[in-house]
């Protein structure tokens, strides 16, 4: 009876440790369901999954292709293309991918327009134009900058823009030289800009007569791309571009769809840093949702460390990143779990 009485007393406190609450707590979280490790069928390393491209859908970023250029992305849905083709999307280097834009409203503004005119078109030695600098003025483009032909010739230009078979025309309304009209100038002279300008083809800007024609798929610096051109206007402080390639392909079922500034990439093989993430299914957000995603693909990974991840339960990975233009700077009001 002792040792019964003893054996019942040292099993006492054991049972009331298991013991649960009398009734169910109503504010309990509903269950998670998480596959048991090993039983979820995941992708092995095959070319099937190395070759596939990688589907990406995008909202409200600033993709950033050095200190002062960025497209404004206000929506994009595409694929991205290893190159060469069978390796993996490598985001450490933008050179071997290619971005095939499928639907998709992008925007330029000012700063980045000046920038791609005079690096990245114009900037070679003695090129035919130079120093400008482009604004919106209501519907057009106000260009200004140094003409050189023997001599340089300062001019002031406005112009129309339209989309030309997948290009964008920009046909000058007006052009003010030295307090002359331009255009009639160069009428009485029998000259345009066309003979003016003399410019290498490979750089996508050509003139035709007094028009200038740029081709949206070769004037942007790396990565590549494939989109066709079907509206080009100005809207507010922006050029605004429209593209549809003609497939349509179906919007991406986001991961967690309430988030305004994000870069979503499904399928396909990523390599970031010592990351190779198999059938990618990636959300990338935003921390601070008050203001356009800020990201810059050539230091990435600061903004990475500077924010947070987590893994969901299908083995897909939840990012959130710091914008480019905050590092360095205090937590923004409304901006969500920073690292310190």
């Amino acid at each position: 009876m002792l040792a019964a009485a003893l054996l019942a007393l040292l099993l006492l406190p054991a049972c009331c440790c298991v013991r649960g609450p009398a009734a169910p707590s109503t504010s309990a979280p509903p269950a998670m369901h998480i596959p048991p490790v090993g039983e979820l069928p995941l992708p092995d390393f095959s070319d099937a999954h190395v070759k596939a491209p990688t589907e990406t859908m995008m909202a409200n970023v600033w993709f950033f292709y050095d200190e002062q250029m960025f497209l404004d992305i206000h929506s994009l849905r595409g694929e991205m293309i290893s190159k060469p083709p069978g390796e993996s999307v490598n985001f450490d280097d933008r050179k071997k991918f290619t971005l095939k834009i499928d639907t998709g409203k992008i925007g330029m503004k000012s700063v980045s327009l000046d920038k791609l005119m005079n690096q990245y078109l114009f900037g070679y030695p003695d090129p035919p134009l130079r120093n400008l600098h482009i604004t919106m003025d209501g519907k057009q483009l106000k260009q200004e900058g140094i003409m050189h032909k023997v001599v340089d010739i300062p001019f002031t230009m406005w112009a129309d823009v339209s989309a030309d078979h997948g290009l964008i025309r920009i046909h000058p309304t007006k052009i003010s030289i030295c307090s002359i009209h331009g255009l009639g100038l160069l009428k009485a002279v029998g000259m345009t800009l066309e003979k003016m300008l003399k410019m290498p083809v490979e750089r996508g800007v050509r003139a035709e007569k007094n028009d200038l024609l740029l081709d949206p798929q070769k004037v942007l610096p790396p990565p590549d791309v494939q989109l066709h051109l079907v509206d080009v206007h100005v809207e507010g402080d922006e050029l605004i571009q429209t593209f549809d390639a003609g497939l349509h392909l179906p919007p991406l079922a986001l991961p967690k769809p309430d988030e305004k500034n994000y870069m979503y990439f499904r399928g396909g093989t990523l390599r970031m840093g010592k990351l190779l993430m198999l059938d990618s299914d990636m959300q990338v957000n935003d921390t601070d949702p008050s203001d356009p995603f800020a990201f810059f693909i050539d230091i990435y990974n600061e903004e990475l460390v500077a924010g947070f991840e987590y893994n969901r339960p299908n083995y897909g990975l939840t990012v959130f990143m710091r914008d480019w233009l905050d590092l360095g700077k205090e937590m923004q009001p409304g901006e969500r779990g920073v690292r310190k």
